[in-house]
């Protein structure tokens, strides 16, 4: 098995922190050196400036990295199944909701991936739905978590 790390970062500063007006943005950086602005989602609960609303919130970080491992594995069976692949593009939604248990989560992801093929082998449409059926079991980040993931090829 493998590790993945990330640093999450927050310094209060010089700001208020009992009246509970501090800022929320903070930042993740990763092994590989890339660096995030991360915030809460900004929502009544949390407004901005408290929220960053140009920053990635926890949610979407989720459902970001649910459609980021679909994607890959979709890639990696398309090629090995004589498949090219010019394009991929999902617009994945999340829903932040409450579960069967009471509790407010994320319960359900829509991935809606657009692929776009070239070449002489191209696959059919039930090819594809098998495709993203594979790259679904095989995903590691929707094999952990609870939420209802569909897809909804284009």
């Amino acid at each position: 098995m493998s590790e993945h790390l990330a640093t999450i970062e927050w310094s209060r500063g010089d700001q208020p922190f009992l009246d509970k007006r501090y800022a929320r943005a903070h930042d993740w950086r990763f092994d590989g050196g890339a660096e995030v602005r991360g915030s809460s989602a900004p929502s009544d609960l949390v407004p901005a400036p408290l929220s960053d609303p140009a920053a990635v919130d926890p949610e979407e970080a989720l459902v970001a990295a649910l459609s980021s491992c679909h994607m890959l594995f979709f890639l990696a069976f398309a090629a090995k199944g004589g498949f090219t692949v010019d394009r991929y593009r999902d617009e994945a939604v999340g829903v932040l909701g409450r579960d069967e248990r009471g509790k407010t989560s994320i319960t359900s992801v829509a991935l809606r991936p657009a692929v776009a093929f070239s070449g002489e082998n191209r696959p059919d449409a039930a090819t594809i739905d098998a495709l993203h059926h594979r790259a679904h079991e095989a995903c590691y980040i929707a094999n952990s978590i609870r939420a209802d993931v569909t897809i909804e090829a284009r």
